[in-house]
């Protein structure tokens, strides 16, 4: 069995948290994916895009409150100099009028979730994780970490909020940066897809955002959901492989 575990020094510092948490399994290849299908989700993502401008209020990317919240958040722990959360750079490009493209069909329905109701999102390759997958503290610093498109490792700070296995570091500074040891590939049939939330008042959009992510992975990779669900304070952990 392999569990999904967010630990007390999560809860600690972000205690209205809460974590969506999704497994697929058989999922389509980009190859495998019809060319209908692919422009019908590069106008799901188109539609997202629109849909974004209505969480702008402010042409001040720090003063609309869904990266405000995350600015906040990312104040309470140690992170590398620079590091945001992934949702606002995917609303800066929104505001300036540059919208999220195409890329693949995975990384566009994930993307369309996130624009759509402004909460990060990312993936994982469940089959590269050794052990459970925990979303923590790391007092000591020092896990190791490979980042996409890098050569050197990149290891935690001391204090720094991370998702990790026993092997090291899968992403840094919360969900800012992922790794290249267990990053999603344009193979990869067996995924965790994960969206957070940090608001405890947008708890209703987070179940919202997991079962519309669910529903459009069936959909157009034929994905198998092999697990659903929230984790929050009360309910910290979640069996992933059974």
């Amino acid at each position: 069995m392999q569990k999904f575990i967010a630990e007390p020094s999560f809860w600690e510092i972000l205690p209205e948290a809460s974590i969506g948490i999704m497994v697929v399994r058989a999922m389509k290849t980009a190859d495998e994916v019809s060319s209908e299908d692919k422009a019908a989700i590069a106008s799901i993502l188109n539609e997202a895009n629109a849909t974004a401008n209505q969480h702008l209020t402010s042409n001040t990317i720090s003063e609309n409150e869904v990266v405000a919240v995350w600015r906040r958040a990312y104040q309470l722990f140690k992170t590398k100099k620079g590091a945001r959360c992934s949702i606002e750079n995917l609303l800066k490009r929104v505001l300036k009028g540059n919208p999220v493209g195409s890329i693949t069909p995975s990384v566009d329905i994930y993307n369309a979730i996130s624009l759509k109701y402004a909460l990060p999102v990312g993936g994982e390759n469940i089959d590269a994780f050794v052990g459970d997958f925990h979303l923590g503290i790391d007092e000591e610093g020092g896990k190791s970490f490979l980042p996409i498109g890098e050569e050197e490792n990149a290891p935690t700070l001391p204090g720094e909020l991370c998702y990790y296995d026993e092997e090291g570091a899968v992403c840094r500074c919360f969900n800012w940066r992922d790794g290249q040891r267990t990053e999603l590939t344009d193979d990869s049939r067996n995924a965790i897809l994960v969206i957070e939330c940090v608001d405890g008042a947008r708890l209703p959009e987070l179940h919202a955002a997991l079962d519309e992510f669910a529903d459009l992975m069936r959909r157009f990779l034929g994905a198998e959901v092999a697990a659903k669900g929230i984790v929050t304070k009360d309910n910290p952990e979640m069996t992933i492989v059974e």
